[in-house]
Order: structure tokens, then C-alpha cells, then sequence
């Protein structure tokens, strides 16, 4: 018999058979769904046969003749000239009693993502099939030809599909189907070309193990102090802390050592729990390097690989081509440190690359780190549904937490139906870890707007070293370029970190704080940032500047101020900025400043206490909290929820500035490690006016050529202010 083809042959790549690459993505996808299975708790007998029947028959229309045509003889055929999706969905909605429904979708969606279902069903029966009824005819016509020849190649027996509709919540429960499948997909293909090596495998988590090894290396840093008395209570609350809640909290003030606390706790919950894997969320703007060294260190046992071990995912890089799947990060790590970004929309997307790594989400626990900032006020009813979902249909534990946490469940707008969340920490150690928090600090404020110059002199004039956090990162730029200019040319007294450095940079710049930081005779420096230092990063300033944002962050951004109380008189200034042509505000924050205005004229004391009701005043004077988000996900309309779930509200893309690393990406020499290092995340329709590196179809998962101005300083914002200036206007993040 002829040899039928899966992938033609390319880039001195050979072909891949049709029976090779069905046979492998087959028995790959029931892998992940019995992986899936023992964690759901309502579905589980469906997600198997699900996943072989939309797997077996997920390529049937390749072996078409015109895409065999086109298999062939790729030098003559960009594309496949009928829509090889088709006829898998076709073959399995005949089956009986709506048994191939589901899997139906599975196929459909595979390539083009989730629909919106409402919008499907209005089709009736030519639902999850292709739009052209020129397709869907030719795809009848040989329909019965393409099942003889399926069976007649592999092994496999037509399927019998599953039932029609799952027990629990659809949405979440098609993402993860998809997932199964669409991860099996690319990851054949990956392997194929030879992008991934076929017989790489994680460690496994080992919680018991972990935890000792947490242990040993929580009793090294042991002190004597009040601080590190309370630290090391902290760490003992938390780990001994039993619960059998699927959603708890944890509400301690900053620098109380939630990093490791929280992590003891989460490793007990996993041997409990039997679970496979730990994920840590941090905000979005987060700077996660601080936290991924304490855990390799902590957490990685002798002879295993740290990068293994604790994966670092700074960016949601999502390539859909099969040149670009070798760059995308999957959630195979025992322990995975990531950003709300990428965690969230995930969850929210519709999207095979980026679900593609969904399936290993359940039977893991969770820590969301500085819950309070990791959404927008916005997405947090659907979130929070998302949550609730997994915690109890998929076996996920969560531990919310934070120094200033906002209680969101107790919030009827955002949560209507009321949820216990008990506290995992003892109110007794909470109130002396405030008491604490409440004598380290002083919050002042500048009353009138200043000007950069003015702002400059402030600084200057109060002792160091001290810390400067602006709303935006071109503001953060403009002031630190400005400071280093009073100084004069050579002068090492600023040091900049923003999201307009590499991660590699920004990585470099936070050791060089810390090292500056240690020495107490330095004090005549100033780092100049964003709120990317705001939450888990071990810094203590004597002095703090915060341009003014929300209660939030300013609490956040006082625990970089004084933290460990070394400082009898460490103090952090709010202040407002003049216009200037050089600044730009953040319009996110309007509401947040009309409320901190508000507390500030009713002269209210600064406190975590106030943080719920903040939010709950940003609510009330016109946050929009989006039921539309909620409405959609349940009515099954994925394509908008995916659309409308942005952390960011604009499109990001990946910018990549390093020469080197551009070569290698032209090459296709590299793996996403080095791209999510060496790269820097801006705005879409920013990025548009520069080249690409890698071409895609759709702009989101292209990679962009950086060509202006960069440098360890100020970052792409060395090129960007420089076109500002040279009124080209490239503004960014």
C-alpha cells in the first residue's frame, strides 16, 4: 500500500507517515487524559475516550487526495488545499446518540481554538464543521473511502466516543480536553522535527523529599531577632497548618518570610494530597528571579538539574507554527514559578498552544503571591469561578495570599454567592506580625505636583539609600536618566529596573542592589523602578518615593522600605506629578489615585486594614467589574472570554534586542529559556512598526527584531526615549 503522509518532508526533516504521527499522537493524548483522570471528580470516566476518539481521527482529512497532493509535492503547495479538520469532526458526529459530539469539538477546534458554542449550534447540523459548503461536500463525498482506508492503515479501531456532555462545569472541562489533545499534537510534531527531545522527562515532585530539604535550608538563615523570631513562628504556623478547605488564605504583612512559610505549607498539602506538581503565581509585573533562586536552592535535591526543578516562566510565549513550538514553555516542571499573566490566561484562552499545557494543572496546589495584584479588578469574577472550579472538580489547593490581601471573595459584586476561605495562619500571629508592620514605617506625602527637576531635588535630599517607584515605565526611565544626568557622566549612583530589561539584565541589576545594599557605609544611591519591586523582592531601603497609585501598592512598595527594621527613621513619600512631555500617566490607576486622594483628605491612617475597603471604593466611583466576562464563559462562548481576559489591556509581544540570540532565532538554534531571557514584552501595536523575527499569521505569536537603541541601564527604553526625543514617537510599556 502507498505510503500516506502526516507532515511532508522539509528542511532536510523526512516525511512523516500518517499511521506514525495518529499512532503517536493517539497513544500521547490517552497518556495526558489518564494522567487528568484520577484528579477529576466528576468527569473522569469520559476524558479517556474523549481523548482516543478526537485523537485517532483528528488528521482524516489529510488522507484526502488533494492534501496528499499537496503532502507530496511541498514545493508546490503552501497550504493543504482542503481543510484537512473537516472530515475527523464529520466522521464523529455521526456517530450514535451524540456520542461524538465532544470529540467533534476537539477536532474542530484543534488548529482554530475553541468557538464560541452558541454561535455553532445556531449551524444545527452543519455544527463544528468547516464554513464552506463546497468542503463539507467534497469531505461527504469520500467520507466512507477516508474511514476504510483510516482503518485499513492503523491499528486502531473506529472509536465509539464518550458521552455527549460532561457531568461538571463544560468550560473548563473542554479546555482540558483540548489540552490533551492539542499538547499530544504539537508535541509529536515537535519531536518529528527534531525540536524536542523524545525521551525528556521532568523530575518528579517528591514532596516529601522537598520538604526536608526546605528544612535544612530554612535552619541555616535561623536569627535572633524580633523580626526573624516572628519569620521563623511564621514558617511553623504555615507548614503545620492543616485544612481540608480547597481555597484558603494566607494574610501575613510583607517580609514575614512568606516565601518559604507558604512553600512549607504547600509541600505538606502535596503529600496529603497526593499532588503532582506546585505552582507559584506572581503578579504580572512581578520580577520572579528573587524567588526561583530561593526554591532551587531551598528545594533541589543532589543530582537533579535546579532549571528542571523549579521552571522560571517570565513570558507567555505561544507559538502556534510548527517552526515555533519548540520555543513554547509547558507546565512540566514539579514546581513552577510563573507570572498571573501567563497562569490566568491560560486558564481564559482558546487557544491549543497556549491550552496545550492546561492538562497539567490538575491535581497540583497553588500559591497566588500578592493575590491582590495578580487581576484587575475586572477579571476577577471569572477568575474566581476558575478557581472555585478547579479547586473542586479538579483537585487543585489554593493558598491566596499577600501582605495587604483583599478579601475579593466577601465582595458581592465580584463574588455574589458567598465561600469560606479560612486563614492558614492563627489570628494571634497575625496580630503580632501587624503590630510589627504597624511601628516600622512612616507614610508622608508631598502635597503639590512636582516637576522633574523638583522631584530630583526631593530625592537627593533625604538620606540613603532610597527607592524611587514610578507608575509607568517610561516614567521610571525619564527619572532615572535624569538623576544620573544631576550626578554627571560616570557617576554610579542610580541603578534602574523595569520591565524595559531583559530578564538576564534585570537579574544582574537586582544583585548588584543587594550587594549594595549589604554595605551599610553605601548610602548614597538610588534605585529608580517600577512597580515590579513592589512584590517579592528582598529589598530594604531607608527611604522610599512612591508616585501615587493605589493603597495597594504603596503598602507593597513600604515593604521595600526599612523591612527587616534597621532603620529607626525610614519613611516613604507619596507624591503627584506635573505635566510633562517626556511622562505619560497610567490611565489603569485613575481610580486607584481618586481613592488614595480621597484617604489622604480624610486623613485616614495607612494601613492593610484598609485594603478591601479601597477596592470596594474603586468599585463604587466606576471600576467596571465585568459580569459580560462571567455571562460569556457560561454561556460556552470561548472565543470572546479568551478575547476579552487581558491582565494587560493591551496586546503584548515579545521584542528580542540581543544580536546574537536574533541569528539563533532566524536558525530556529534555540529554545525558549534563552528567548524568555534575553527578550522584552511591549505593546502590540507598538511593536507592528518593527521587523520580525519569526512570521506568524497571527502578530501575537510572532517575535519582534528590536533595532533601536538598547543598554543594561535603561534598557529598550535607551532606544524608545531616544525616538521620543527624535519625535518618532515609540512610546512602551
Amino acid at each position: 500500500m502507498e505510503e500516506y503522509l502526516a507532515h511532508s518532508e522539509r528542511d532536510g526533516i523526512p516525511a512523516q507517515s500518517y499511521l506514525e504521527h495518529t499512532d503517536n499522537v493517539v497513544n500521547k493524548a490517552i497518556k495526558n487524559a489518564e494522567a487528568v483522570r484520577g484528579f477529576s471528580k466528576l468527569d473522569g470516566e469520559i476524558i479517556v475516550p474523549c481523548a482516543r476518539a478526537s485523537a485517532e481521527l483528528h488528521d482524516l482529512g489529510k488522507l484526502m487526495e488533494e492534501n496528499q497532493e499537496a503532502l507530496r509535492n511541498p514545493e508546490k503547495h503552501a497550504h493543504l488545499p482542503i481543510n484537512h479538520v473537516d472530515a475527523g469532526a464529520a466522521a464523529l458526529k455521526m456517530l450514535p446518540d451524540e456520542h461524538g459530539v465532544l470529540p467533534a469539538l476537539m477536532v474542530y477546534s484543534h488548529h482554530r481554538g475553541l468557538p464560541n458554542v452558541p454561535d455553532e449550534r445556531q449551524r444545527e447540523k452543519t455544527a463544528y464543521r468547516d464554513q464552506s459548503i463546497g468542503t463539507r461536500t467534497k469531505v461527504n463525498a469520500v467520507l466512507p473511502e477516508l474511514l476504510r482506508l483510516h482503518q485499513a492503515l492503523t491499528s486502531w479501531d473506529l472509536p465509539t466516543g464518550c458521552a455527549p456532555m460532561p457531568d461538571g462545569e463544560f468550560g473548563v472541562f473542554a479546555r482540558m480536553q483540548l489540552s490533551c489533545l492539542a499538547d499530544a499534537d504539537h508535541t509529536d510534531t515537535a519531536i518529528h522535527d527534531r525540536q524536542y527531545l523524545e525521551d525528556a522527562t521532568a523530575p518528579e515532585l517528591q514532596a516529601k523529599k522537598r520538604l526536608a530539604a526546605l528544612e535544612s535550608y530554612v535552619a541555616r538563615y535561623e536569627g535572633t531577632d524580633e523580626r526573624n523570631r516572628l519569620r521563623a513562628e511564621m514558617y511553623r504556623s504555615c507548614r503545620d497548618a492543616a485544612t481540608k478547605a480547597n481555597i484558603t488564605a494566607c494574610d501575613s504583612p510583607v517580609g514575614s518570610g512568606k516565601t518559604t512559610a507558604v512553600m512549607a505549607h504547600l509541600l505538606n498539602q502535596a503529600i496529603a494530597r497526593e499532588a503532582r506538581r506546585i505552582f507559584v503565581v506572581l503578579p504580572f509585573t512581578n520580577i520572579i528571579e528573587q524567588s526561583v533562586d530561593v526554591y532551587r536552592e531551598a528545594l533541589t535535591l543532589p543530582g537533579e538539574d535546579p532549571t528542571q526543578v523549579v521552571a522560571e516562566l517570565h513570558h507567555r510565549a505561544d507559538f502556534e507554527s510548527e517552526e515555533a513550538r519548540a520555543f513554547s514553555a509547558q507546565w512540566r516542571a514539579p514546581i513552577i514559578v510563573t507570572t498571573a499573566v501567563a497562569f490566568f490566561e491560560t486558564i481564559a484562552s482558546n487557544r491549543p498552544a497556549a491550552l496545550r499545557r492546561l492538562h497539567e494543572l490538575p491535581g497540583s496546589v497553588i500559591f497566588v503571591d500578592e493575590a491582590h495584584a495578580a487581576l484587575p479588578v475586572k477579571l476577577l469574577p471569572v477568575a474566581w469561578h476558575w478557581i472555585q472550579i478547579l479547586a473542586d472538580q479538579w483537585s487543585c489547593y489554593w493558598v491566596l495570599a499577600s501582605g495587604s490581601l483583599v478579601e475579593f471573595w466577601k465582595i458581592k459584586e465580584i463574588a455574589p454567592q458567598e465561600r469560606s476561605v479560612p486563614q492558614i495562619v492563627d489570628d494571634g500571629l497575625r496580630a503580632k506580625l501587624e503590630r510589627y508592620e504597624n511601628h516600622r514605617i512612616q507614610y508622608k506625602r508631598i502635597e503639590d505636583p512636582l516637576s522633574r527637576e523638583a522631584l530630583i531635588e526631593a530625592i537627593k535630599a533625604e538620606p540613603g539609600p532610597r527607592l524611587v517607584i514610578m507608575n509607568t515605565v517610561q516614567n521610571a526611565a525619564v527619572i532615572a536618566r535624569d538623576l544620573q544626568k544631576s550626578y554627571g557622566k560616570g557617576s554610579n549612583k542610580v541603578l534602574h529596573l523595569s520591565t524595559a530589561l531583559t530578564a538576564e539584565d534585570r537579574e544582574k541589576t537586582i544583585k548588584a542592589v543587594k550587594e549594595r545594599l549589604k554595605d551599610t557605609q553605601d548610602t548614597d544611591w538610588m534605585l529608580v523602578a517600577t512597580s515590579c519591586v513592589e512584590a517579592g523582592v528582598n529589598f530594604s531601603f531607608r527611604t522610599g518615593f512612591r508616585e501615587l497609585s493605589s493603597l495597594l501598592s504603596l503598602l507593597q512598595a513600604a515593604g521595600r522600605i526599612g523591612r527587616n527594621g534597621e532603620y529607626e527613621d525610614a519613611a516613604i513619600w507619596s507624591f503627584t506629578m506635573q505635566d510633562d512631555s517626556m511622562l505619560i500617566p497610567n490611565k489603569g490607576l485613575a481610580d486607584s489615585v481618586k481613592v488614595m486622594k480621597m484617604i489622604h483628605r480624610k486623613q485616614l491612617e495607612i494601613s492593610p486594614q484598609l485594603s478591601t475597603f479601597a477596592i470596594q471604593q474603586e468599585i463604587n466611583i466606576g471600576s467596571e467589574v465585568s459580569e459580560e466576562l462571567l455571562r460569556n464563559e457560561k454561556m460556552k462562548n470561548y472565543a470572546d472570554v479568551a478575547n476579552d481576559f487581558h491582565v494587560i489591556d493591551s496586546e503584548t509581544v515579545l521584542v528580542v534586542p540581543d544580536e546574537e540570540l536574533k541569528q539563533q532565532i532566524r536558525y530556529r538554534k534555540c529554545d525558549w529559556r534563552e528567548i524568555q531571557r534575553k527578550s522584552v514584552s511591549v505593546y502590540l501595536w507598538r511593536a507592528k512598526k518593527l521587523p520580525k523575527l519569526i512570521n506568524e499569521a497571527d502578530d501575537l505569536h510572532s517575535l519582534y527584531d528590536w533595532n533601536l537603541g538598547y543598554d543594561s541601564f535603561l534598557g529598550i527604553m535607551a532606544g524608545a526615549l531616544d525616538a521620543k526625543q527624535a519625535k518618532i514617537g515609540f512610546l512602551i510599556l
